[in-house]
């Protein structure tokens, strides 16, 4: 996106003027950071240079040739679709769609167009956002049902236009918490960053290893006194008591560290050992 300018292009395509109101109702909840809207037609020929403006793309259509399997919205878009769209170099783009549609006298082909419209993005590699519930809706079924959801805002300006202003104000709210506005980096360049090589990390592993060997030297150290302790302890047994606390007698192998308790009926035994012998 070059310098300077607006972040997100909202452009429409319209018959009646109920898409392109819709459309100047989302740029002005969107802001500033919104460019537009701009009717489609303005662009036959050039769509491609006009959409690399941008990181984002709002696109709106109504729909019109109801039931039709393609070039649903009796616009400009019809004419661009199986066209110079199909040439866009806009992978990635993050691209949100909306429409208007008759939800009853239409109810079975309900704002059709939007989902040729999101399709022909999406094909193009477009990452797609703004998909929304079909609850409060009258309609019977849509080409722009993706799963269980619409695949952009359908609106209903025909039978509930009362909703339009919510509908929108809703769906703004969810383009910024789905990251829709966050740049896609398009047309700008990351810089490359450098780093220099760093002795740091080397330097706390040279300390860390010096402190590793003190304390196993020091816990070496301990580790014998206790042996040493352990010993004086079980002789001064032996030289006291000649026994344990069950009665056995100690009989003690000063050349291996190994002292032999006998039961006092010779029957029976254990051994115990100093660490300080091999």
């Amino acid at each position: 996106m070059a310098a300077g300018n607006k972040k997100v292009g909202i452009f429409f395509g319209t018959s009646t003027g109920n898409t392109e109101n819709a459309a100047y109702t989302i740029a002005s909840e969107l802001g500033d950071i919104a460019d537009g809207p701009f009717e489609i037609d303005e662009f036959a020929g050039s769509v491609a240079k006009k959409f690399d403006e941008y990181d984002a793309l709002i696109v709106g259509t109504p729909t019109w040739n109801t039931g039709a399997d393609s070039e649903r919205s009796g616009t400009g878009w019809d004419e661009m679709y199986y066209g110079e769209m199909q040439e866009l170099k806009i992978q990635g783009r993050h691209v949100a769609v909306f429409g208007q549609g008759d939800s009853v006298s239409y109810g079975e082909n309900y704002a059709d167009a939007t989902g040729e419209l999101h399709d022909v993005f999406e094909d193009l590699g477009c990452k797609m956002y703004g998909y929304i519930s079909q609850d409060g809706y009258l309609h019977e079924a849509s080409k722009s049902i993706r799963g269980d959801k619409f695949c952009g805002l359908l609106l209903d300006d025909v039978n509930q236009d009362d909703l339009t202003e919510d509908r929108i104000k809703s769906w703004v709210t969810q383009l910024h918490d789905e990251g829709f506005l966050m740049s896609t980096g398009a047309s700008t360049a990351t810089p490359e960053v450098t780093s220099e090589p760093s002795t740091t990390a080397s330097t706390d592993v040279s300390a860390m290893d010096a402190e590793l060997a003190a304390l196993a030297e020091e816990n070496a150290r301990l580790r014998e006194m206790l042996d040493k302790s352990s010993r004086l302890l079980e002789e001064t047994i032996v030289e006291s008591t000649g026994k344990d606390e069950s009665g056995f007698v100690p009989h003690l192998n000063p050349k291996t560290g190994r002292t032999i308790w006998t039961s006092p009926n010779g029957k029976s035994c254990y051994f115990t050992s100093s660490s300080l012998f091999p």
